[in-house]
C-alpha cells in the first residue's frame, strides 16, 4: 500500500487543533493499516520523526433521513506524536 493510501485526511477539529501545540496531530488513515505502516507513511510523507502512534476505530453512528434508517461510515483514526526535535507538521499554508 503507498503512503497516500494510508493517510487519508488530517482531522480538524477544536480539540485536534489545541493539541498542535503539542506536536501531536490526528489523521483518518485507511480501516486496515497498522501502526507500523501509518509511522512510515507519516515519516514518508512530512519528513518528520514519530514518536508514537495511537490508532483508533470509530464506529458508525446511527443516523435517520425521513423513515429511513442507517449508519455514518464507520473509520479509523491516528494520533501521531513527534518528537521534541522533529519540525511541525504544516497542515495549513501558514506564514
Amino acid at each position: 500500500m503507498d503512503a497516500q493510501d494510508i493517510i487519508l485526511r488530517p482531522v480538524v477539529t477544536e480539540a485536534s487543533m489545541a493539541d498542535v501545540d503539542e506536536k501531536r496531530y490526528t489523521f483518518d488513515v485507511a480501516l486496515n493499516a497498522t501502526k507500523p505502516e501509518i509511522r512510515k507513511a507519516i515519516e514518508k510523507i512530512f519528513d518528520v520523526q514519530v514518536a508514537k502512534v495511537n490508532v483508533m476505530n470509530v464506529k458508525g453512528k446511527p443516523k435517520r433521513r425521513g423513515r429511513y434508517n442507517g449508519y455514518t461510515s464507520r473509520r479509523r483514526k491516528a494520533i501521531i506524536t513527534l518528537t521534541e526535535d522533529s519540525k511541525k507538521i504544516k497542515l495549513f499554508d501558514e506564514e
